[in-house]
């Protein structure tokens, strides 16, 4: 199960760092569906680098929650346009890959030790 887990966390860490790429140079595809809702390049940009960092930052125990939720957001932005636009099947994998980075929030979650709670 471990090993299925680190799978599928360096499967996200490449789609969003890749999403991320696409996003930050710009491909035309992007731009144009970004920019109907509002996105000038410059928030396109951000909007990527953020998915590129979440990426960069998802392999890492001690920065994983923060960079899934960060990558989840994202997606979930990305899905009401989709939805928006009336894209279900992308609409599907996005939420389906946006629920798998919920799933990674949560293993990585820190449960407090009993000596914590003690004091």
């Amino acid at each position: 199960m471990k090993i299925a887990i680190l799978i599928l966390i360096a499967l996200l860490a490449i789609l969003a760092a890749f999403s991320g790429i696409a996003k930050i140079t710009l491909v035309q595809n992007e731009v144009e569906f970004f920019g109907q809702y509002g996105f000038s390049n410059a928030m396109l940009i951000v909007f990527g680098a953020a998915q590129l960092a979440g990426g960069i930052f998802l392999p890492w125990r001690k920065t994983r929650f923060a960079a899934a939720a960060v990558i989840a957001g994202t997606f979930l932005v990305s899905l009401v346009m989709l939805l928006l636009d009336g894209n279900i099947p992308v609409s599907i994998v996005t939420a389906f890959v946006t629920f798998l980075l919920l799933v990674v929030m949560k293993l990585s979650w820190k449960q407090p030790s009993k000596n914590q709670n003690e004091s």
